[in-house]
């Protein structure tokens, strides 16, 4: 398989997890996410700011969260987003630091 074929076909599964997690399941909490898997809608969107600067694009953090969730992050919470536990909120902080490190919003 050629690169071009490989990044299109990667492209498409992105697209295809995008979609399943803002059509199909926009009940599934970022939360519960990074709790279980290590990663959530905001990492995706992060992730794009990311490729952006290693391309020499800048994408600021509510640009590229605007881009992912095809609304305003803020939007999308009071659409979306329910209250964390206690408990939800103690195992994210484990979560968000074995997967992306020391909060800087804090």
């Amino acid at each position: 398989m050629d690169d071009q074929t490989r990044t299109e076909i990667e492209a498409a599964a992105f697209r295809a997890l995008r979609r399943h997690l803002m059509e199909a399941r926009p009940d599934v909490q970022n939360i519960d996410m990074m709790n279980l898997a290590g990663f959530c809608r905001n990492c995706l969107s992060r992730w794009m700011q990311e490729a952006a600067a290693e391309r020499g694009l800048a994408l600021g953090k509510d640009e590229a969260r605007e881009m992912f969730y095809g609304m305003p992050y803020a939007e999308w919470v009071s659409l979306h987003q329910t209250p964390a536990t206690a408990e939800t909120q103690a195992a994210f902080e484990v979560a968000f630091a074995a997967n992306a490190g020391p909060r800087k919003d804090t």
